[in-house]
C-alpha cells in the first residue's frame, strides 16, 4: 500500500516537474523570440536614422540641381522661339539682328556715353505685343554668343511670363529678395541648362511693388547686376509702358530700352507717350513685331529701329 502510495507521489512529482520544464520552455520560447525581434527593431531603427541622414544629404548635395531651369530646347524651337540647336531659321536671322545693335550699343563707343550700358530693358506701350517673346527669345539670342553672358531678369511684377514663357515652373523671385524673405539676390538667380543664360522670376506679386522697385536696395541690385561681371548683358521684361508706374521707375536703371509695338496695334500718339515716359539719356530702339512687310531679302516679322532724339 505505501509503495503504492510512493509511487503515485513519485509520478505525480515527476508530472510536476515535467510542467514546470514545460513552463520554464514555453518562458523561454517566449523571451527567446522577444530578443530576437528587439536586436532588429534596434538595428532598424538604426538603419532608418541612417537613411534619414543619407536623405538629408542627399537633399543638400542636390541643391544645384534642384535650382536648375532646365528648358526644353527643342519645345522651344517648335513654338517659334530662337533656335540653340543649330538649326538656322528666320527668327535665328532675325535676333541676332537685333541683338547685335543692341551689343554694340552696350560694349561699342557708345557704351561710354550710357549709363548702365549692358542694362536693356524690354518693354511696349500696351500689353499683348509680344513683349515677354521678345525680351526671351533676346535673352537666347545672346546666351549663343562666344564671348557673352546673360541673365534675363522678369520685373512684370503685375503680370510675370518669363517663366511660362520658356516652359519653366513658378519659384521665388525678384519681390521675394526686395521684401526681405530672401536673403541673398543669389538665391533667386538659377542657373539654366545653357551654360551663359541665368534667370531671376519676377516671385509673387506684392502690393508696393512700386515702392520696392524705386527702393535703395533695386538700385544697388541693378549696380551690380551692371559693373560685377564685364562680359554681362542683363535683359529685364518690364510691364508695359502706358498707365503702369512701375515700368518708368525701371526705365531709371537701364542703360538701352527696346519697345516692342504691334504693327497695326500700336499708335502713333502711344509710341509717343513710350518715348515720353523713358529716360532721356537712354538709347532707345524699336522692335516692329507680327509685321506684314518683308524686306527683299525675306526678312521682315522683326525689324529693329533706332530712335534718334532730336
Amino acid at each position: 500500500m505505501s509503495n503504492t502510495i510512493e509511487k503515485a507521489l513519485q509520478r505525480k512529482r515527476a508530472e510536476e516537474l515535467k510542467k514546470v520544464q514545460a513552463q520554464q520552455a514555453e518562458n523561454n520560447a517566449k523571451e527567446e523570440p522577444a530578443e530576437l525581434v528587439s536586436e532588429p527593431q534596434g538595428q532598424q531603427v538604426k538603419s532608418a536614422s541612417s537613411s534619414t541622414a543619407s536623405l538629408s544629404t542627399g537633399e543638400d548635395n542636390s541643391g544645384n540641381d534642384k535650382d536648375l531651369f532646365s528648358l526644353n530646347l527643342e519645345q522651344l524651337e517648335s513654338r517659334g522661339h530662337v533656335s540653340l540647336t543649330g538649326s538656322r531659321s528666320l527668327i535665328n536671322e532675325e535676333f541676332r539682328e537685333i541683338k547685335r545693335k543692341l551689343l554694340i550699343n552696350a560694349f561699342g563707343p557708345l557704351s561710354a556715353t550710357l549709363k548702365n550700358s549692358n542694362i536693356i530693358m524690354v518693354t511696349s506701350g500696351r500689353s499683348s505685343e509680344g513683349k515677354t517673346f521678345t525680351a526671351s527669345n533676346l535673352a537666347l539670342s545672346i546666351a549663343s554668343e562666344q564671348d557673352k553672358t546673360v541673365l534675363l531678369v522678369d520685373a512684370d511684377v503685375l503680370r510675370p511670363n518669363i517663366l511660362n514663357t520658356l516652359g519653366l515652373e513658378r519659384r521665388q523671385g525678384l519681390m521675394e529678395y526686395l521684401t526681405g524673405e530672401v536673403n541673398d539676390i543669389a538665391d533667386v538667380l538659377y542657373p539654366t541648362n545653357i551654360d551663359k543664360l541665368k534667370i531671376i522670376p519676377a516671385g509673387k506679386s506684392h502690393h508696393l511693388s512700386t515702392e520696392l522697385l524705386a527702393s535703395q536696395k533695386m538700385h544697388e541690385t541693378i549696380n551690380e547686376f551692371a559693373n560685377r561681371y564685364s562680359d554681362r548683358v542683363v535683359i529685364i521684361d518690364t510691364p508695359p509702358l502706358i498707365g503702369i508706374t512701375e515700368t518708368a521707375v525701371l526705365a531709371n536703371f537701364a542703360g538701352q530700352a527696346v519697345v516692342v509695338v504691334e504693327e497695326g496695334k500700336a499708335k502713333l500718339n502711344d509710341v509717343k507717350n513710350c518715348i515720353d515716359r523713358l529716360n532721356p539719356e537712354m538709347a532707345i530702339g524699336f522692335v516692329v513685331n507680327k509685321s506684314v512687310h518683308t524686306d527683299d531679302d525675306g526678312t521682315g516679322y522683326y525689324g529693329y529701329y533706332n530712335y534718334a532724339k532730336q
